[in-house]
């Protein structure tokens, strides 16, 4: 746990209520995509698909990257890309679905949150805190998050927003300033958790909101935001620490 210098400049005030990210801050996001990605390629190779797998692999990051992972024909665009050779006369919809039956078979064995990160939403469950979720992305991929990692049953209801259902996306400070309003929430009692400088940090500290820079994933451990974060972590043991020590909570 690191407490930066901007917390230092002011004495924390009282909590009402505590917000999440949900990739990268609950769980890996990056490292699902990774192992969920290769299971997708060794079974398209072993339907039938020709070629290299570390190559494979690497045109379809490029696909990923280029069309947004809420595109959903990835893999077809996969084979487009590939030398016709490739596909070795295999009907194309065969290797498609090899691919996405992979992926979903990874999601349904991999994703979870990490353990201290569950025991802490378990433990915040039990006090007269809002505790909700602010991320950005699709309304339907994100709540299948919610639901699949089973932490929905420790959020508090009316305290989810997802950028797609708001209307307003990150780094957008009214996305923010919409939660707040919306639950009449003060900014200074107000914590959010994310892992992004420039998406989750910055735009709350420009409303007076108690940030909290996730760098646990290292994903955006090298980036720079215009502010600094009211404190830094390392996993949710470390954010429990800060709700005992500075906020006075019984975690």
């Amino acid at each position: 746990m690191q407490k930066t210098a901007s917390q230092d400049e002011h004495a924390p005030a009282g909590l009402d209520a505590i917000f999440f990210d949900i990739d990268d801050t609950l769980f890996s996001t990056s490292v699902f995509a990774e192992k969920a990605r290769r299971s997708a390629v060794e079974a398209m190779i072993q339907t039938g698909l020709q070629g290299d797998k570390d190559r494979i692999l690497k045109e379809l990051g490029e696909v990923v990257e280029e069309f947004s992972s809420n595109y959903g024909q990835h893999f077809d665009k996969l084979l487009l890309r590939l030398p016709p050779e490739s596909l070795a006369n295999h009907n194309p919809a065969l290797l498609v679905a090899s691919g996405m039956v992979a992926y979903h078979d990874t999601k349904f064995r991999e994703f979870k949150v990490y353990d201290d990160v569950y025991e802490v939403l378990k433990g915040l469950a039990d006090l007269n805190l809002i505790r909700g979720i602010i991320s950005a992305g699709l309304r339907v991929k994100q709540a299948e998050k919610i639901i699949r990692l089973h932490i929905h049953e420790f959020l508090t209801p009316g305290a989810i927003f997802i950028t797609d259902q708001v209307g307003i996306s990150k780094p957008n400070p009214k996305l923010y300033q919409h939660v707040l309003e919306s639950l009449d929430l003060r900014p200074e009692r107000t914590m959010y958790v994310g892992d992004h400088p420039e998406n989750d940090v910055d735009p709350c500290n420009s409303l007076g909101m108690i940030t909290v820079w996730n760098r646990r994933s290292g994903r955006h451990s090298r980036t720079k935001g215009k502010s600094k974060p009211d404190y830094e972590i390392r996993d949710f043991y470390d954010l429990r620490s800060i709700l005992r020590e500075d906020f006075g909570l019984s975690l």
